[in-house]
Order: structure tokens, then C-alpha cells, then sequence
């Protein structure tokens, strides 16, 4: 690729893009249909056609509705609907790539601190499910743009922010091997979802300004201590974290108070840096109990 910035013509949406959700469901929303044991099927309200679940009821018959309601398809089977949060978006998103699922997502944003206003970088696009995250963090006054080398995955992040975010002029896609390095400078925050972030090191210090937060994410040991130790031994990052999050949900009903069999377990690392003033020397950690500037006897 060249490092001249090419940018995808936005696709026909398939989803009305939602500007409030405080008004009643209407054509080409999104409507989570949730039966008496919690399954939960994300459909589409497409005018002129129907919702087959088990029975079918055509849209029209939701149009108006408000969320929270009930409804009865052919078959006498009721159903809750709701339009989807993010939590219940992700799994469902249309993807070529892996998402990064919302129990990660949470910490993700908090331990990288985006913040309404912020400008944020966001290395590896994948299906735009952290896209979209990052893009509602930042609000309308922020800024946030997305490097990706692949073209599909490119036209496919594209297509899900529109379709489930709706416009978003504060978003700039990029297709582009970021190892070669970013045009921006002085952002705040820098968030990377590739094999090797160790490699992309260089370019993330020259764009990341003094005190922003560097987060990767990434799913193997290997690329943990790779990572890891890459930043370590450079002196302009510090205060270097990395954990990962597992998920396990409980069972409350009646006297039955248990965790469930199964759980979210390992997902991915995720590590976290501070970039540092050129002109100063890091903290290294003294492991007699104090700290110690880099260097000194």
C-alpha cells in the first residue's frame, strides 16, 4: 500500500441509523425478539416483509410500538422486544474478522481513558465493533481514526458503523499498513489490535503526545511478553499494566443461587502504557519498596 490515505465510499444502509432512541420502533430499526427462556434473535424491521422466528409476524405490526412491549407471533408465541444495546449488538455483528466482545470493551475504554473531546487512533479496525465504542466515547467533539491494511475488513467496518452507530463525521478510515506509520501527531490516545504491536512501537511514540495512553490488545502469552517487554525496554513509555477480564454470570432463581457451568474466560491481553515527555527519564520501579529515576546511583 501506498501511504497516501484512501477512504471507502459509505454503503446503502441496511439499518435506519438511530438518532434518539427515545421514540417508538420504526422501519429498518433493529429489534431484539426475546422469547419466555431469555433466546434472544436480532432482527430487522424491513418493510413489506415478515419476522419468522417461530410463527412470523410482518413489521408493520411494530412500527409504533414502544420498546418493552409484547408481542404475539402466528404461532400464539410471545416475544419481548427491545432495539439492542451494545452488549447484545456485538456477538451478532456482521464480520469477516473476530470482534472484540464488550467484556473487554469496557476496560478497554476505562484503563485507556477515552473521554468526550479526545482524538483517538484505533489500529486494526476488524468488524467496527470497537469502532463504534470509540466513537460514542468521544462524542461528537472528539475525533477518532482507524487504520486498516485490509480492504474487506475495511468495507465491512464501514457498512456496521453506519448501519448501527449512523453517521459519524468525527471518523476517518484509513486504509493503510500502520507499521509504516501515522499521519497524526499529538493525539491522545492510541489503541492497537494487531499480531505484532511490539513492531509498531516507533510510530505509536511519534504520534501519541506526552502523557497519552497506549493500549494493546492481543490474545496469546507470546504476544503479551513480546509486547511487554518491547515497551520496557524503551525509555520513552512507563507505567505498564497488563491484565486480562473474565466473565461469569450467576443463576438467580428461587433457591437456586448458583454460578452457571460455563463462563467467559480468556478472551485476550490487555496491556496498557504511558507515553513520556521527550526530556524525561522514566521511573523505574525499585524493588526494595521505592522508585528511582532511570540512571541514577
Amino acid at each position: 500500500m501506498g501511504r497516501s490515505a484512501y477512504h471507502l465510499r459509505a454503503p446503502s444502509r441496511r439499518f435506519k441509523p438511530v438518532v434518539s432512541l427515545d421514540r417508538p420502533l420504526t422501519e429498518h430499526d433493529a429489534v431484539l425478539f426475546i422469547d419466555r427462556k431469555a433466546r434472544r434473535y436480532l432482527k430487522q424491521l424491513r418493510p413489506g416483509q415478515k419476522i419468522i422466528i417461530r410463527g412470523e409476524i410482518s413489521s408493520e405490526e411494530l412500527y409504533g410500538l414502544p420498546e418493552g412491549s409484547r408481542v404475539k407471533l402466528s404461532s400464539g408465541e410471545t416475544f419481548l422486544v427491545l432495539r439492542p444495546t451494545y452488549a447484545d449488538l456485538i456477538p451478532h455483528l456482521p464480520r469477516a474478522a473476530q470482534v472484540i466482545y464488550p467484556k473487554d470493551t469496557g476496560p478497554l475504554l476505562i484503563w485507556g481513558d477515552v473521554y468526550p473531546g479526545a482524538t483517538v487512533i484505533e489500529g486494526g479496525v476488524g468488524a467496527g465493533a470497537f469502532t463504534i465504542a470509540l466513537l460514542r466515547a468521544v462524542g461528537p467533539q472528539g475525533r477518532v481514526i482507524s487504520y486498516e491494511v485490509r480492504e474487506d475488513f475495511a468495507r465491512r467496518a464501514r457498512r456496521n458503523v453506519a448501519d448501527f452507530l449512523g453517521p459519524a463525521p468525527q471518523w476517518e478510515l484509513k486504509i493503510r499498513d500502520l507499521y509504516e506509520g501515522f499521519d497524526e501527531i499529538g493525539v491522545d490516545r492510541l489503541f492497537i489490535d494487531l499480531p505484532e504491536p511490539a513492531r509498531a512501537l516507533e510510530v505509536v511514540a511519534r504520534a501519541l503526545r506526552p502523557g497519552g495512553v497506549f493500549v494493546a490488545y492481543v490474545p496469546t502469552a507470546i504476544q503479551l511478553k513480546e509486547t511487554v517487554e518491547a515497551l520496557q525496554q524503551r525509555s520513552d513509555f512507563a507505567e505498564i499494566e497488563s491484565f486480562e477480564v473474565m466473565l461469569r454470570n450467576w443463576q438467580v432463581k428461587g433457591m437456586s443461587v448458583r454460578p452457571f457451568h460455563r463462563m467467559v474466560a480468556h478472551s485476550a491481553f490487555i496491556i496498557v502504557a504511558r507515553r513520556l515527555a521527550g526530556s524525561v527519564q522514566p521511573i523505574a520501579q525499585n524493588l526494595r519498596g521505592g522508585t528511582e529515576i532511570a540512571g541514577d546511583k
